[in-house]
This record gives C-alpha cells, structure tokens and sequence, in this order.
C-alpha cells in the first residue's frame, strides 16, 4: 500500500477529516474534544467511516520501516469516557449502514465492555436498529445480558422494550410472544416482562422452560424480580403440571423460591428443602422483609414436632432469624454437629457470631482444628481466645480460615493475634509468615527489628504507607526498580523524589506499573506522577490519570472553579464525562446554579458512586432529581431504583407518597391508637425508621426488639428521646443490667449511647471486644467514656500499665479521656504496638501532645522523625510544637497525614514557614482549616495556594519564583490542540 494511503488510514483514526495538522494534534483533539469528533465522524462518507472503523477496532499499522504503535494510541483513546460515548452514538447512527450488523454487532460490544456504560441511556435505546438479522440480535442481546448490572433500571426496561419489539415481529396478535426460547433470549430482562404477560405465557411454554437445563441458572439471576411477578411465574409453573412440592421441582425454580407462596398443609421435609434453596434470597435487590417472613414460617414449619437442636443443621440460612434467646438456649454439641451448614451462612449479626462460636469452641478443645472449620464463625472469637492460643497453632490458622475473614475482625482481634506470634521465640519472622490484610497490623518498629526482606516475600501482603515507605527505601538497596514497581503494593512507598529522579525512558516504559496501581497511590503521589508524564512525554495528561485526581483539584472545585467548562457551567453528558470523579466535588450552590437537567441526568450514577457527599450536597442534589423527575407521586418503580441512596433525603410526606406507591405499604399514623412498629417494617425502612415517634417505639413488643435490634441500633438519625426509649425497651426485655451478656451490649450499637454512667458502670466490661464495639461510637461523653474505661480496668482487673496493645487498640477513641498519668504508665512496647491504630484518633491537643512524648520514647526525638514515621503516627504529629514543626525538612511535609494537619492548633502551624507550607502537598493543603489560616501571613497563604494548586516547586529546572500550577497544566490539556506550549 502507498505511504500516503497508510498516513490516510492513519490520520482518519487519529482525527478522520484533514491532513493540515501534526498526528499528535489530532490525537489531542480526538481526546479532548468529542463533540468535535462526533461532528468529525458526522461529516465522513460511507467509504472513510468503513476506513475509520477498520482502523480503530483493528490492530496496528505499519508504515514501511515505521512502525506506528497503534495499540497504545487506541488504548488511549478507549480510556477518554468523551470519545466511547462519541464511538458508540455514531456506530449506532451510521454503522449499520455502512458495514456489516456481525461487524456492528462486534464494535458496539467492544466499546461497551471497555467503558463504564453510563452513557447507554433509554433515550439512547431508541437509536437501535428495530429491524436485525437473527443471529446479530442475539449477539447484541447477550452483550445488553453481560452488561445488565452496570444499567440503569430504566435503561433496562428500555432494552427490554426493544428485545419485545424485534421478538413480538415472528408472532400474530392472538398468541403470546413469550416463548420458552424468547425467554431465554431475554434472561435477565424477564423480569420487565409486565404481570398479564406472564398470567398468558402457553402452559407448555413455561413447561419446556422449566425444563431446560439452563432454567435454574437463570432463574438464579433474577435479582430485581418483585414479589408480584415471581408469584405469577409460579402460578403458571404450578399450572403446568409440575408438583411443587417435589424436591427436584423446588430446585429448579432458582429466586422464584424467595416468593413461595403455597404454605397450606405443607410438612417439614418440604419446608427444609425450600429452606435450603433459600440461602441464595440475600441476593435480591430488595423485599428482604418478606423473604425474612417466609424463613420465618418455614422455620416454624420445620421445627414441627422437633427442638431446634435437632434440626439446626438443616435450617440453611434461615438460622440468621433466630433471636439472641434461640441462639443461647442451643447445645454446644447441636452448633458443633451443625457446623458444616452454619460456616456457609452470610448475614450474622455480631451478637450472633458471639453466641455460636462460644458454644462451637466449648463442645471441643482441639482449638486449632475447630478454628479452621467455622467459616465466618471465626470472628465470634474473641482477643483473649487468640491470644491464648499456641502461636504454631496461630500461624497455621491465620494462613487458613482466619485469612479469608481477616478484613471482618477487629482491630483488636488483629493485634491480639499478631502480639501473641511476635511474643513467640519459637516462632518464625511474620515477613514470611503473614500475609494479606494481617500484614498491615504490624508496627513500624517491629518491621526495623526483622530481617530477610526481599521483594518475592511481599508480593501477598497489604501494606500501610507508613511501612511501603520504609520497605521500599530499603529493598531498593539490593532490587531493582523493575523488581519493586511488580511488587504489588510496595508502589504505595515511591517517593516523589524517586519519580523525578527516574530517567525519560525508564518511566514512560514502565508507566504500566503505576497505571495499573493507581489505586494504591496517594493524591500526592498521583500529582507528582501527572507532573512528570506531562514532561517526560511532552504530551496531555491521559485521561484515565484525571480520573483518579479527585482529592487533589478538591479544592478548585469546591471554589468553583470549574473552568474547563463553556460559559462554567457544566452543561450536558461530555462535561459530566470530563470531570469523572471530581463531580463528587462540587460544591451545592455549583451543583445548583451551574449544573444543567441533561448533565444532571447523566450524572446520578457518578453521584451514586461518591464516598463522601456533604448533608448540603445531597439536599442539592434531591432537588436537583425532583426537578428532574417531578413529584415522587409520579415515580415509576425504575426511577426509585436509580435514584438509590438518595431517596434518604425525601421529606416525611415526601417518603410517604413513595412509600404507599412503589416500596412498601407502610405509613405514620396520626390516628388516635398508637401503633408499634412490626419487624417487616423496620427492615424495609432502613435509616427511615427515625420517623417513629417515641411512643411508636415504646409500644413495639419484645419479640420484634429482640430480632431488630441490630438494625436499629445502626440508625444514625434516632434523637436522644428515642435512644432513651429503645434503652429502656432493651432493659425490658433482657433484665437487669447486671444480666446482660457481651453479645447484648455489642447488638445496642448507638442504642448504648442513652446509657448513664451509673448504668454503665453496672455492665459486665471485662471483654476488650465489648470495649472495641462500644469505642466505635464518637458520640460518648467524657463522663460516659471515662465510666467505660473505669470499668474495663475494674472488671477486666488491669491497670493502664499492664494493657497489651490490643487492649490499646479496642480502647480506640476511649483513649482520648486519659490524663497525662495514665498516657506515660502505658509501656512503650505495647505502645510501638498499637501507635499506628492510635495515630486514627481525633483527641485533643493536651492528649495528642502525651501520645508525642509516648511517640518519642519509640521513635526517638520528634526533630528525627523521616516520612515513614510521620505517615505512622498520623494525629499524634498534632501535638508536636513550635520548634519541632519548623525544624522539619520541607521534602517530608507531604508524609504528615492529612488529618494530622487539621489537628495542628493555629498558633503552632503559623511556625512553618512559606517553603514548608507550599510543600505540603494538595491532599494535606486541604486539610488545612480556617482556624489555620486566620494565623498565616500573606506569604504563607500564597504557599498553601499553590499546594493547592498542585504546583511543582522543588524540580531544578523551574525556579522558585516561577511556580507552575499543575491545574494550569490540566486545563492546557483540555483547551489546546496541542501541549507543546
């Protein structure tokens, strides 16, 4: 072929219309301007967009000696979100015209499989061909089936309209369309399928359904179903002439069990076998409350005429619906004969895990065998049982069946468990012998006192920063970078001083490893790496590094600065698809006066995915989604379900219309009778149980109390007056306070928080892992909190200076109540111990400023501390003071925590100076608060601004007066059509 046809083919994947610019300007226009592209792509002839397709969903080209490396050029392409939206509008609009529906079929799979999808919208659906051979839609079929998690609920039903449409073409008016093998093409879209559909589908359609090997696995996926149309499903399956009573029938069924609904006369074996198939309930997207009900009688049914002790093993998951009562009245050899069911069994409450684990470990004492057979039981367990154990014994579990529950254990079970190996001279270095999330338990100090590291061994393991820092820096010392960067989680330990200090080519060759670790990697170090791509590449700032910059340009956002956007405002999907995650970010008044309902609508599912939206961003964001969708009196079920969590922000009465429409019949009586809550009704309600007043809550009977404790107790939003009832209800129905066993303290969650310090004194603390659940609350009084800690010590017989660290861990926030007496009879090495887990606390200057001291008999003077130690202490660097802050390298103001730096009173930060400040990095400039900046001087504010900024300020070539903010560096990307400027 001639070289000028090759640069054609060429420059059309790059830009597709001229030839007057560099290949690099087009690629920056394609990347950063997609609507430009989709005009682009609008203008081209049949014959140049055959060639553009060939070119981008093909692979790489040559020219003569050239080789052009089209696979990394594509592969940018396919992570800008702006040009998938572009490609897959225009495969739709022109594709089927120009190639062949298989070739179409292939290329709209293909972008959609490498996208997020959120641009696959119903108004969108209507674009697709209405008229398709039979194999290209069935292809295009089972692509919209893999992707059905990741759509909309009314993206789905718009694709179920579709699929109806080309299938109801090959029948007449008077028979059903709804085919056995039509409904194997829907799959999951099924469930649209509206109730007279299902109530006509042929009794020998359904029969040849059910009967094909395949049924039950898809059945099994039908997690959206409702109660309503899996009860139609089964009457029609009934109907047909199978016995649904029959073992083999029950399994064939999949979700549709979750809705059984023939209970009449049924016996015990029946009720078991449909109990065993349940387990899989917990799947379904909602209506738990009645799947719970229908355990619940089936349970009833299946005890017939037999104790619980005797059938506990055949009970499948419904187990999870016993009450702490049914629970403790179980034989240690029943739980133990039972076990191989209850290890299976997801959906414990903690209270629950407490009580069977007790009872497992007492029927038996080969600790170390039972261990490895109790599944998600293991977590019941407590410290002290750990820490008693043999360590041999201990190693081999946490390898085993503690490994794959490691991230459900407490802090304190953690330490408990690492103490106790690190305690053991007969035991071998935990480098190589934990691994996984246990890794990150251990101090700073005891990894200094180890030896043998080597890249290979730390391939498993989930580090701190604080411990990547320090590894790093001394396995560089004998591997090679290659060798480091491939070691999974050590990258959390590069420096920004080692990313400048990597040569041109040696970075842009192994970006990869930071690519496909950027999830691991701090903003800082985010920024940095954004920094030297831009100059080590001489080109923009790929589009999947913006992405993960949120924290970073936090800030800007917040400021509103968002001026990136045409006359800033953010107006339709491509603006939506150019912020990414920093759409979290916004601030309300952006999200109200400068976001259009188009790029509202787009971005519901962004909004979904945010961590951390303000109370004032989700009232934005609610008024936004009425604006959108009108009253909730107007919701269809579809958009309930996209608009997800923020339903939480509706009104009483708002939630009220929803509630009598689409969720659930349920309402807040303003009759003269007081009506008590049911269990039905508080599990569907959630968080919104706040609205039951406190009589509601005085009249619930003990039985719904003891089985819904648990989920009331996480209700955030319950006021003093109705934890006060719910503590009163818990002394009603359990006894006196004296009575209450650990797992009844654990199941109150912030119910606790009524209890009075006299109360508090009456319960039986001895247990760290009662101390570790009552420290997770923050909203203890000092008085409340110093009872708790005065009676841990009295019933567990301790003083402060005899507590192991895992005592200190499950203290947590309890901790920020000790005076300075307390704080120095703590031993140093328990401390080393558990100084990381204490550097999370928000306690105050005076505590922070007896941790540091404590800190300094571990760490050496706080005028010596490297990052590695300032990433390990976290808060505690709050207590530092004046002459300690200013003697820090500026190069190590990025490692202080970002909470530590909120936590440094005003008058001690005004100490750093301007170089110190401007090098704080942008995560830790954020943190600074108001307070802060009230004591800095005109200098020192325009050096937090350009930390802010993400400004470079310590690479030679850019001098000091000439910071460069990386922000403008961003924006260039996004404006120019090229970044050689």
């Amino acid at each position: 072929m001639p070289l000028v046809e090759y640069c054609e083919l060429y420059v059309y994947c790059a830009y597709f219309f001229t030839l007057q610019m560099s290949i690099q300007s087009y690629l920056q226009n394609l990347l950063y301007q997609p609507r430009q592209l989709l005009s682009a792509f609008q203008q081209l002839d049949q014959q140049q967009f055959q060639t553009a397709m060939k070119c981008l969903f093909n692979s790489r080209k040559d020219l003569g000696n050239v080789v052009l490396d089209w696979e990394n050029t594509r592969e940018r392409i396919f992570q800008s979100p702006g040009v998938n939206r572009t490609l897959f509008l225009i495969t739709l609009e022109k594709c089927f015209l120009a190639l062949r529906a298989m070739d179409c079929v292939a290329i709209l799979s293909q972008i959609l499989h490498m996208s997020a999808v959120n641009y696959l919208q119903p108004d969108v659906i209507g674009s697709l061909p209405k008229v398709l051979q039979e194999d290209a839609f069935r292809n295009l079929s089972t692509v919209f089936k893999d992707l059905y998690d990741k759509t909309s609920a009314n993206t789905q039903k718009a694709l179920y309209g579709w699929m109806r449409e080309i299938l109801q073409k090959s029948y007449n008016t008077s028979a059903s369309w709804v085919s056995a093998e039509n409904l194997w093409i829907l799959g999951r879209y099924m469930v649209h399928l509206p109730l007279e559909e299902i109530l006509k589908i042929s009794l020998n359609e359904i029969r040849l359904f059910i009967s094909y090997d395949n049924a039950t696995k898809q059945l099994d996926t039908v997690y959206d179903i409702t109660p309503e149309l899996a009860q139609a499903f089964l009457e029609r399956i009934n109907s047909s002439g199978f016995d649904m009573r029959n073992t083999s029938t029950i399994y064939r069924l999949g979700l549709l069990v979750c809705f059984y609904d023939d209970m009449e006369q049924m016996d015990a074996t029946v009720a078991r076998a449909l109990l065993h198939q349940m387990i899989k309930c917990n799947q379904l997207r909602g209506f738990q409350a009645e799947v719970q009900k229908l355990k619940s009688q089936l349970l009833n049914i299946a005890m017939q005429n037999q104790t619980l002790n005797d059938i506990l093993g055949s009970l499948s998951d419904a187990v999870v619906g016993l009450t702490s009562g049914q629970l403790e009245s179980l034989s240690p050899e029943a739980v133990h004969n039972a076990i191989a069911t209850l290890n299976q069994v997801s959906g414990w409450a903690k209270s629950q895990v407490m009580i069977l684990s007790s009872k497992y470990l007492s029927y038996e004492k080969v600790l170390f065998y039972n261990i490895s057979q109790m599944g998600a039981l293991v977590t019941g367990i407590s410290t002290q049982s750990f820490y008693r154990m043999n360590p041999k014994e201990l190693s081999q579990v946490i390898r085993g069946t503690i490994s794959q529950h490691s991230t459900d254990l407490s802090p304190a079970q953690q330490q408990g468990i690492l103490r106790k190996m690190a305690s053991s001279r007969d035991f071998s270095s935990p480098v190589t012998d934990i691994q996984g999330a246990f890794f990150r338990e251990i101090s700073l100090p005891y990894l200094w006192k180890e030896n043998g590291y080597n890249s290979s061994v730390m391939k498993e393991k989930e580090l701190r920063r604080s411990q990547a820092l320090y590894l790093y820096k001394l396995l560089s010392k004998k591997s090679s970078p290659v060798d480091l960067l491939s070691t999974g989680q050590l990258v959390k330990g590069v420096t920004c001083q080692l990313i400048e200090s990597m040569g041109t080519d040696f970075f842009l060759s192994h970006f990869k490893f930071f690519e496909k670790n950027l999830h691991l990697l701090s903003p800082y170090q985010v920024n940095c790496l954004a920094w030297k791509f831009w100059k080590a590449s001489n080109t923009s700032i790929p589009p999947f590094l913006l992405l993960v910059l949120p924290r970073t340009f936090a800030v800007l956002c917040q400021q509103g600065k968002c001026f990136l956007f045409q006359n800033g405002s953010i107006a339709d999907e491509y603006d939506v698809d150019l912020l990414g995650n920093l759409i979290c970010h916004l601030p309300p008044t952006f999200l109200h006066d400068r976001m259009s309902l188009k790029a509202m609508a787009a971005a519901l599912h962004q909004f979904k995915l945010c961590q951390q939206l303000s109370h004032e961003q989700k009232t934005e964001i609610k008024y936004k989604l009425l604006e959108l969708y009108g009253s909730p009196k107007n919701w269809t079920a579809e958009t309930t379900l996209d608009i997800g969590p923020f339903i939480a922000q509706l009104s009483k009465g708002e939630l009220n219309v929803l509630a009598e429409k689409v969720l659930f019949h349920f309402f807040f009586p303003d009759c003269l009778g007081t009506r008590a809550p049911s269990s039905d009704e508080i599990i569907k309600l959630a968080e919104a149980n706040v609205y039951w007043s406190v009589q509601e809550l005085k009249c619930m009977d003990a039985r719904t109390f003891d089985k819904n404790v648990e989920r009331l107790g996480t209700v955030s939003g319950f006021n003093s007056s109705q934890l006060m009832v719910l503590k009163e209800k818990a002394k009603q129905v359990w006894g006196s306070l004296s009575g209450w066993k650990s797992y009844h303290i654990v199941s109150l969650g912030r119910i606790a928080l009524a209890l009075t310090e006299d109360e508090i004194e009456e319960l039986d603390l001895h247990l760290i892992d009662t101390i570790s659940v009552l420290s997770q609350q923050t909203e203890w009084t000092p008085t409340q909190a110093r009872s708790i800690l005065h009676s841990f010590l009295e019933d567990s017989g301790q003083t402060m200076s005899t507590l192991k660290s895992f005592d200190l861990v499950g203290l947590g926030a309890i901790l920020c109540v000790l005076n300075s007496t307390e704080i120095m009879s703590i031993r140093s090495v328990e401390f080393s111990a558990a100084v990381a887990r204490i550097g999370l606390l928000l306690c105050s200057t005076p505590v922070l400023r007896q941790f540091k001291k404590m800190a300094e008999s571990v760490f050496g003077t706080a005028t010596s501390w490297n990052g590695s130690v300032l990433q390990e202490i976290g808060t505690i660097a709050g207590g530092l003071n004046e002459d300690e802050l200013k003697a820090f390298d500026k190069n190590l103001m990025p490692y202080f925590q970002p909470i530590a730096i909120s936590h440094i009173p005003g008058e001690i930060f005004q100490a750093l100076s301007p170089e110190q400040i401007a090098n704080l990095g942008p995560e830790n400039a954020a943190m600074v608060t108001g307070s802060q900046r009230k004591h800095l001087t005109v200098s020192q504010l325009q050096s937090l601004q350009l930390a802010l900024d993400g400004a470079r300020t310590s690479t030679p070539e850019v001098p000091s007066t000439a910071y460069v903010p990386l922000k403008q560096t961003l924006w260039l990307s996004f404006l120019c059509s090229t970044c050689n400027a």
